[in-house]
């Protein structure tokens, strides 16, 4: 049971940065012209995406499920920062914001699952 909670956490996060890689390098939408009015680089999207994908195989195993949180913070710190930085609107920011609270609720819980899990 004490496991189920960042369990619960980590499949919500791998389909939410499994969505967002896939939209990121799929260019869709608003995508690449998002991308290029924030100042990166042609291609960065696909950098990006290609980056959530691997912080989404890292969340799937115990063993590298910190890495997999530790990338994606870095990912959402950057793209916050990006869209403070351009005054994106709260439509921009509130989901991304909802991301990284996820992001901060998993790294919570899997360290408390660990702490505890020494104590037994």
């Amino acid at each position: 049971m004490r496991a189920l909670i960042p369990t619960i956490l980590m499949a919500a996060l791998a389909v939410v940065f499994l969505v967002a890689g896939a939209i990121n390098i799929s260019g869709r939408g608003t995508v690449k012209a998002d991308f290029a009015r924030w100042g990166f680089p042609d291609g960065f999207n696909l950098v990006c995406g290609g980056l959530e994908l691997v912080g989404v195989a890292l969340l799937l195993s115990p063993s590298t499920r910190f890495w997999g949180l530790a990338l994606l913070g870095v990912i959402m710190a950057g793209a916050i920062f990006s869209l403070l930085r351009h005054r994106e609107p709260v439509s921009h920011l509130a989901p991304a914001f909802a991301i990284a609270a996820l992001l901060a609720l998993a790294a919570i819980a899997l360290s408390a699952n660990s702490f505890l899990a020494a104590l037994s």
